[in-house]
């Protein structure tokens, strides 16, 4: 009878292992010594794991700039984003046309908007995480959302504001300073890192509106002249700054909850607060506003829907 090899004696056969038990794989790199332990002298198991696609894909366009404008993530960003533009230009028009029809109501136009972004994400996070889910969210993390909410309609606050004392060309300008905020807030605070033809591309954005805001001007284009271009250019250049952090918050946020979850929050909150504030600062405004047939189509619905599916496309 021919007696096993010393190999023969130590290999395990396939029957004795028992397969009823998951197994995990330690994945040890090339040319390592030995297994990496944990620092108790146990090696450290890691579970195999399923490649992500999202991940797979970016890796293997990096390197290839163009490679990214063929693929279907390029595409839906910049539908987003020329619906986003539409959606913000849209509603600078109506607060400016508003404005020039002798209503200005800053707090009530964006109240509106907060309500139906509570009726349908709140809606959909109760249905998704039930009222016991939702009522522990609230009282765990309400007051990150609430402080966002109260960022949020300030910056809309400030903004409509705006269009009282200066005109729609320079607020639309200033408007863009959003976009510095929100890129040195998150190189400081998200640690994101751009490349040189991302911040190329935000110069050659806000480049493109002062060359056409500089035309206006100069061939006298613009026929609404501002009551006092000074303190409305201050209150849109504030109102810019809190939309650009409150942008950066809710990046941060959606990092750790579901975007229906930060959405919701936003307008569940954002809904109080901008009925306070309108109850508030309004009242004097609602008094002395001009109500006729366009000053009563210019806010409702257009306003409200472009604001609304501003933050539907934000999400």
């Amino acid at each position: 009878m021919a007696q096993p090899t010393p190999q023969e004696s130590f290999a395990p056969r396939k029957d004795d292992i028992d397969m009823s038990e998951s197994h995990t794989i330690v994945h040890q790199p090339k040319g390592a010594d030995a297994v990496p332990e944990n620092g108790h002298g146990v090696p450290t198991l890691v579970a195999e794991r399923e490649a992500n696609p999202v991940l797979e894909e970016d890796a293997a366009t990096q390197g290839t700039w163009t490679a990214y404008v063929k693929t279907k993530q390029f595409w839906i960003a910049m539908l987003l984003g020329q619906t986003l533009a539409i959606c913000i230009t849209s509603t600078n028009t109506l607060s400016q046309l508003l404005s020039n029809e002798g209503t200005s109501i800053p707090a009530f136009q964006s109240f509106f908007n907060y309500v139906l972004i509570n009726i349908i994400y709140t809606g959909y996070t109760l249905y998704k995480l039930g009222p016991r889910g939702w009522a522990q969210l609230v009282w765990k993390d309400g007051w990150r959302f609430l402080i966002l909410a109260f960022i949020d309609v300030e910056g809309n606050y400030f903004i409509v504001l705006a269009y009282r004392y200066t005109t729609i060309l320079s607020a639309q300008l200033i408007n863009f300073w959003a976009i510095v905020v929100v890129v040195i807030l998150s190189f400081l605070f998200l640690r994101v890192r751009y490349r040189w033809t991302q911040i190329a591309g935000i110069f050659l954005c806000i480049g493109g509106v002062g060359v056409l805001f500089g035309s206006d001007r100069l061939t006298g284009y613009n026929q609404f002249p501002a009551s006092n271009a000074v303190k409305g250019d201050l209150f849109a250049l504030l109102g810019a700054s809190l939309y650009g952090l409150s942008n950066t918050a809710e990046e941060f946020l959606v990092s750790e909850h579901p975007l229906y979850v930060v959405i919701g929050q936003l307008g569940f909150w954002g809904m109080f607060i901008n009925g306070a504030q309108a109850g508030i600062f309004d009242r004097a405004s609602f008094r002395t506003a001009t109500w006729n047939s366009r000053s009563g189509a210019y806010p409702f619905p257009p306003d409200e829907r472009g604001v609304f599916q501003y933050f539907a496309a934000d999400g």
